[in-house]
């Protein structure tokens, strides 16, 4: 097991633990930092369990006892930031729920960051230089991941369509053929439409990419995927974090072919950006 794992693998076998082993779990997930300088005796007081059951648990998450589960627990803090399960409360104020959101979105952020593979992100820009055309399908909550992918893509100089019905994603895929790339966004990889419309746009020849959850019956359509884990909060209250590491690996994307285009593709970039000039109201003077 990576250190850096330690706090997500509690957090996953909470089920699994017996109560008393649960008191300690939740007393370390509140405050991992804090924990990793408390003493058995204080940690046991804390989680209202006695000591022997401190060191139980602790084997049971590969450490030999109590010192030994402070240094993983201390490593998996130093390697990135850990996702811990908080719940929006319904009595928690704008500051409580706000701290909530930016904290699960910046640990979910970074364990993508730590996970991306470059090997598949490289062939995937491989992919989008090549194409002839490139369309986004997204349902749901990923229609608008894929609008903000058309946004970015279509400065590249070929066509680039968006779609969030999936009736038009079936037939763009059935109109699809040898030179074109679908890039299908799709939190779970289960919904069947899109499994569908995969397997039916690579049945006539079109690259289809997939950024979509690791194993999923999508994934397995797909010419090549972006996989992606987001440790998701089903609490009414809770947005989807998914959502922004859909919106990053967008970004990677889109970076990538920029800089394959090569530096003279910076003029065409910066004649886009310049077009907006006009539109806007100076710029107001710090200086006076």
């Amino acid at each position: 097991m990576a250190s850096h794992d330690l706090l997500e693998r509690i957090r996953a076998r909470l089920d699994e633990l017996n109560r008393s082993e649960r008191k300690v779990a939740d007393v370390i997930l509140q405050d991992p930092a804090t924990a990793t300088g408390l003493s058995i005796a204080t940690l046991a007081q804390a989680a209202s369990v006695s000591e022997p059951t401190v060191n139980r648990f602790c084997r049971n998450f590969d450490a030999k006892g109590y010192p030994d589960f402070k240094i993983k627990l201390a490593q998996s803090l130093a390697g990135g930031t850990p996702y811990v399960s908080r719940s929006v409360e319904r009595g928690d104020d704008a500051a409580r729920y706000g701290d909530k959101i930016f904290g699960a979105t910046i640990a979910a952020l970074d364990d993508a960051r730590r996970a991306l593979d470059a090997k598949r992100v490289e062939r995937a820009v491989d992919y989008l230089i090549q194409a002839k055309q490139i369309s986004f399908f997204g349902l749901g909550a990923s229609g608008p991941v894929a609008q903000d992918a058309q946004h970015k893509f279509f400065r590249f100089n070929l066509p680039v369509m968006v779609y969030e019905d999936v009736l038009m994603q079936r037939m763009v895929a059935a109109a699809s053929h040898t030179g074109d790339a679908i890039v299908i966004i799709s939190y779970t990889g289960r919904t069947r439409e899109l499994v569908e419309i995969a397997r039916l746009a690579r049945s006539n020849g079109a690259v289809v990419l997939g950024i979509t959850a690791p194993n999923s019956p999508l994934a397995r359509e797909c010419t090549e995927t972006l996989e992606v884990i987001a440790p998701e909060d089903t609490d009414v209250y809770m947005p989807m974090t998914s959502r922004m590491i859909h919106l990053a690996l967008i970004d990677v994307l889109a970076t990538g072919v920029t800089l394959r285009r090569g530096e003279d593709f910076q003029t065409h970039l910066k004649k886009i950006k310049d077009s907006l000039q006009a539109t806007r109201f100076p710029a107001p003077d710090t200086e006076s």
